[in-house]
């Protein structure tokens, strides 16, 4: 009995760990974006709207925002905060937003 504790307690502690290891989602870090593109990513002019857009091309503005390519007042110092790995997280799930 007491092994099978030992063991039930060993998952426990473990799945957490293997959730944060994985980080958030790009559900959860698109939150984030909301702030200025409107809830779910609708927002009015002339802030454009995010939601729906194609994930290749939100990535791609993401990227040129990150390496500074692309110049603007607040992205770069956004998307300087996500790692290549997140921007296309978030990408993934904005272009799935109906």
């Amino acid at each position: 009995m007491r092994g099978i504790l030992v063991t039930l307690g060993a998952i426990a502690l473990a799945c957490p760990a293997a959730a944060q290891a994985s980080g958030p989602t790009g559900q959860a870090m698109a939150q984030n974006c909301y702030v200025c593109h409107g809830p779910a990513g609708r927002s009015a002019p002339p802030i454009p709207s995010i939601a729906r857009m194609p994930a290749d091309f939100l990535r791609g503005r993401m990227m040129e925002f990150k390496s500074g390519q692309l110049p603007s007042t607040v992205m770069a110092r956004i998307a300087k905060g996500y790692s290549d790995e997140q921007i296309v997280a978030i990408s993934d799930y904005l272009a799935s937003l109906k």
